[in-house]
């Protein structure tokens, strides 16, 4: 299976990318020292090949007595949204001695750099090293130690999460880059994203029906989760080279109404409504080759395929640096590895579940009927959950109360001759849904305080405290972000990507920006909600100007307007972190 993903994906980018120049055709860097012991540096740069400034870096290296002055460079231009050299750029870098360095010293002077094709494709980072034997009579001395220093901190660029992940898939051994992404997949199998996926790989095991082995949940277990890494690897390869968030664009209404009507078409099958089989014809021919449940297998891949897509699209901090490596270097052999591992990792705790569903079922009778109709409840809940995207919040609430109150009534909330822990059980939840059923109608929105409607409200007399001051303007295109921009230059600006179809941006909405910690200290910045739900062309824009390959994502700007890209945050953090967070910008 994985050789068979490798070529695919090496395919996919030989059929897809045109042709473009190898690094050293594309960029032939030079360096020479004058008379004055000045490095006079070049970059000749090939047609419809630009070079970013910010990446443009020098460094003296082997020598502790010799440091960079001053660096004279030619003017940057704008070029699609940064700042870069479209034609050969050339530097004029002047030395430093310390004050009790004498004779004839030898330097190792190293060029970094980086820069793109007008066709699509950035290279990655580049470098160049040179010896130069310094002549020290001719060089001034340095003011002091913090002035020399001082010209070697711009060689340190502070990176954001993102950018340091990207890197390290670029610079790390592949066995490393492989390992590490697979140990960040387990610890992101408990976020959010992929907690809706527990009760959709159990249910699929148990509609398995009668027979299933231990063996067989761990096979289709092991299935579930390769197509669904499968599915990451393809839509963040396909991201990573144009752009395009396959599995934003898999958000739209009738994409959602389709996938909540298949689970509830296998809730209605759990219920003993109808057998949900392969027509007896194949399955005939199936068992001929001595396959009889491979049937299964099939479509157990494509619920997995289908739910990393539909069920999971947030992105997270280490997906995001894997999307980063891929489009700055077009490397989608290694960077789909990187992937690949990731979704393995976040796929583990799934496969455990899956077989333990499996052992939920040892033998037909009342226990294993009990245990189908429990798994039917949540795949209820999962096309309800679906449905919070797509429909109005009272709808949804409506929908959970109806769920949890036949749910309730199923398991005997009302009958006499039942073991009182299920009828506890039974009548909490029926409580507990009724409770939604009469807030829905009182208006409430609330899952947590549905009866909150109900409390007199208290007028008053004082202003409102500065935490609870605080509100996002919503955006959707990229002309509203700017204007937003130019408006508030002087101010700090927060800006925040999200979507309505973001389970993590709603977990950042109820658990952090509510935070009255947070609230205090993100008063201090104009707040900006990018909703990129739609995913139209506008907001595709808005997201393609920030590097931005989907929600969440909060982004900084300095009093000028300008973007802090290495405090740029992707994924959820705690309140505390944030705060923290929020003080050093």
């Amino acid at each position: 299976m994985k050789k068979i993903v490798l070529f695919l994906m090496s395919a996919l980018v030989l059929l897809a990318a045109p042709k473009f120049l190898m690094p050293e055709e594309a960029f032939k860097a030079e360096a020479s020292i004058n008379d004055a012991m000045q490095i006079q540096a070049k970059v000749e740069i090939a047609k419809d090949i630009y070079l970013y400034s910010e990446k443009m870096k020098f460094e003296i290296k082997n020598n502790e007595s010799i440091s960079i002055a001053k660096v004279d460079a030619p003017e940057a231009v704008e070029n699609h949204g940064d700042m870069a050299y479209t034609s050969s750029p050339s530097f004029l870098i002047t030395l430093a001695k310390a004050s009790d360095v004498e004779g004839m010293q030898s330097v190792e002077f190293v060029m970094s750099y980086q820069g793109c094709s007008e066709q699509g494709l950035c290279y990655e980072p580049l470098q160049s090293t040179y010896t130069f034997d310094i002549d020290t009579q001719k060089l001034s001395v340095s003011q002091t130690q913090e002035s020399a220093t001082s010209q070697e901190a711009p060689q340190t660029e502070e990176l954001s999460e993102v950018d340091s992940i990207a890197q390290t898939i670029g610079s790390g051994n592949v066995l490393w880059v492989v390992l590490s992404f697979l140990g960040i997949g387990l610890l992101l199998s408990l976020t959010p994203c992929v907690f809706p996926m527990i009760p959709i790989i159990s249910g699929v095991i148990v509609s398995q029906g009668e027979g299933l082995t231990t063996r067989r949940a761990f096979f289709l277990s092991v299935i579930y989760v390769l197509a669904m890494a499968v599915a990451y690897t393809i839509a963040g390869v396909l991201a990573g080279l144009f752009g395009s968030n396959l599995q934003a664009a898999l958000q739209t209404p009738w994409v959602i109404f389709s996938f909540s009507a298949i689970f509830v078409a296998l809730a209605l099958s759990m219920f003993g409504f109808y057998e949900l089989k392969l027509p007896d014809a194949i399955v005939n021919k199936v068992s001929r080759t001595g396959e009889q449940k491979g049937g299964g297998a099939i479509g157990v891949a494509i619920m997995g395929f289908l739910s990393a897509l539909i069920v999971g699209p947030c992105v997270a901090a280490p997906l995001a640096g894997a999307l980063v490596y891929i489009g700055q270097t077009g490397d989608a052999l290694l960077g789909g590895m990187a992937l690949f591992a990731l979704s393995i990792g976040m796929g583990i705790p799934l496969i455990a579940v899956g077989v333990s569903a499996g052992r939920f079922m040892p033998r037909p009778g009342a226990w294993m009927t009990m245990v189908t109709a429990i798994f039917g409840v949540m795949m209820l809940g999962i096309a309800i959950w679906m449905l919070e995207r797509v429909v109005d919040p009272y709808i949804t609430m409506l929908l959970y109360s109806m769920l949890g109150l036949g749910t309730a009534i199923y398991l005997g909330a009302f009958e006499r001759e039942i073991h009182i822990f299920k009828k506890s059980v039974a009548l909490i939840l029926f409580i507990y849904s009724l409770a939604l059923f009469i807030g829905t109608l009182g208006g409430s929105t609330s899952m947590s305080k549905p009866l909150a409607f109900l409390q007199p409200q208290v007028v008053q007399s004082s202003a409102p405290s500065k935490a609870s001051d605080v509100s996002f303007t919503k955006i959707t295109s990229l002309s509203e972000l700017d204007a937003l921009l130019a408006k508030n230059k002087g101010k700090k600006i927060l800006l925040d990507f999200s979507a309505d179809w973001c389970s993590v941006c709603k977990e950042l909405d109820a658990k952090t920006f509510s935070d009255a910690a947070v609230k205090e200290k993100m008063s201090e910045f104009v707040l900006i909600k990018a909703d990129v739900t739609d995913n139209g062309i506008e907001e595709k824009a808005l997201s393609k100007k920030y590097g931005v390959f989907g929600p969440p994502a909060i982004l900084f700007f300095d009093t000028e307007g300008e973007l802090l890209k290495s405090k740029s945050i992707i994924g959820f953090i705690e309140a505390s972190e944030f705060v923290d967070h929020l003080n050093k910008i």
